[in-house]
C-alpha cells in the first residue's frame, strides 16, 4: 500500500509536469511543423519525452543517487538532446556527447574492463541502438507504445526470471511512459518525445538490457529490443548500400512506408510494432537462448525484406527530395 501511494504521487507529479511543459513549449515555439520528411500534418510539441529524464532523476534521488556514472552520462545526453530540440546542434557535437555518455555507462556497468576491441564494438552498438530509438520516433504512439512493451517485459524478467536491476527504476519509467502516451498515443498527437525523450529512453533501455545480458550470462537477451534493431539496423544498411548521407533525413523505415505510402493509421502501425515486440519478448522468455535469438531475428529480417520488396517501390515513385 505504501509503495502504491508513492507510485501514485510520482504519476501525478509527472502528469502535472507534462501538462506544464506542453503549455511552456507552445508558448516558446518548441514545436514540430509538418515537412517532407515528417509523417504528421500539424504542429506538434517537441521534447515531451523530457519526463523520461525527470522520472529517472526522481528514482535516483529516492535511491541515494545510485548509478552515478550513468547519471552523469545520461545528464550530458539529455542536455544536448534537449538543446537540439530547441535549436540545431552540430551533429559532430551530438555524436561526441553520445559516445561520452555511453562510455560512462559502460564504465559503471563494469564492461569497460574488457579488451579495447570489445569496448569499441560495444560503444558503437550502444550509440547505434540509442539512435535507432531516435529514428523510430516519427509517428503517433511509436516511442511510447513500443517502449512500454519493452519496459513491461523487462519488469517481468527482473521479477520472475533474472534479477538484473532495480524494479523501482523500471516501474518509474513505466509511469513516465503511461503519462507520455496520454498525450502521444492518440490520433491527433499533442507532443512527440523529441530527441531528449527518444535518446534518453533508448539509453536507459540499453543500460538495462546490457545489465540483463551480464546477469543472464548471454548477449541473446538483446532480443528484447529486436523489432527496433531489425527495422533500424536494416534501414541503415539499406541507406549505406544506396550511398546516402546517414545524417540527412529520410522516409525509408518500414513504419514510415506503412504510414505514408500505405496510409495505414499511425496508431495501427504503432500497434503492429508493439504486437511484434510483445511476441518476440514472450518467445524469448519462454524459450531463452541463442536458438530463440536467431529465430526471432531471422523471422523479423525475412519479414522486413519481403515487406520492402513489395512496397518500397511506392516510396521511390513519390520522388521525394529526401530519397
Amino acid at each position: 500500500m505504501q509503495m502504491a501511494g508513492y507510485y501514485l504521487m510520482i504519476f501525478i507529479f509527472l502528469l502535472g509536469l507534462e501538462c506544464a511543459y506542453i503549455l511552456f513549449a507552445k508558448r516558446m515555439g518548441i514545436v514540430d511543423s509538418p515537412h517532407r520528411q515528417s509523417s504528421h500534418t500539424g504542429d506538434v510539441v517537441r521534447g515531451g519525452g523530457v519526463i523520461f529524464f525527470v522520472a529517472y532523476l526522481l528514482w535516483s534521488f529516492s535511491h541515494d543517487f545510485q548509478w552515478q556514472g550513468g547519471m552523469i552520462g545520461l545528464t550530458v545526453l539529455a542536455g544536448v538532446s534537449f538543446i537540439d530540440d530547441i535549436r540545431d546542434v552540430n551533429p559532430k557535437i551530438r555524436l561526441v556527447c553520445q559516445f561520452v555518455a555511453i562510455i560512462l555507462m559502460l564504465y559503471h556497468s563494469g564492461l569497460i574492463r574488457n579488451s579495447p576491441h570489445v569496448i569499441l564494438l560495444l560503444s558503437f552498438f550502444c550509440v547505434g541502438t540509442v539512435n535507432i530509438f531516435n529514428f523510430m520516433d516519427g509517428i503517433n504512439g511509436m516511442t511510447g507504445g513500443y517502449s512500454l512493451v519493452v519496459a513491461l517485459a523487462l519488469l517481468y524478467v527482473n521479477t520472475n526470471v533474472v534479477h538484473f536491476g532495480s524494479s523501482d527504476l523500471i516501474v518509474t519509467m513505466i509511469l513516465s511512459l503511461v503519462v507520455f502516451n496520454i498525450f502521444n498515443f492518440r490520433q491527433r498527437t499533442i507532443c512527440f518525445a523529441g530527441d531528449v525523450g527518444s535518446l534518453v529512453i533508448g539509453f536507459i533501455f540499453v543500460y538495462l538490457v546490457l545489465r540483463l545480458c551480464l546477469r543472464g550470462e548471454s548477449m541473446s537477451w538483446i532480443a528484447m529490443l529486436s523489432v527496433y534493431l531489425v527495422d533500424g539496423g536494416l534501414t541503415i544498411l539499406h541507406r549505406i548500400l544506396l550511398r546516402e548521407n546517414l545524417m540527412k533525413p529520410h522516409k525509408k523505415h518500414a513504419y514510415q512506408i506503412m504510414a505514408n505510402e500505405l496510409e495505414i493509421p499511425h496508431l495501427v502501425v504503432s500497434g503492429i510494432y508493439m504486437a511484434l515486440q510483445s511476441v518476440c519478448c514472450v518467445v524469448y522468455i519462454v524459450w531463452p537462448g541463442y536458438p530463440a535469438f536467431f529465430a526471432i531475428f531471422g523471422v523479423l529480417t525475412v519479414m522486413y525484406i519481403l515487406f520492402m520488396k513489395k512496397f518500397y517501390h511506392l516510396h521511390e515513385n513519390k520522388g521525394s527530395i529526401y530519397n
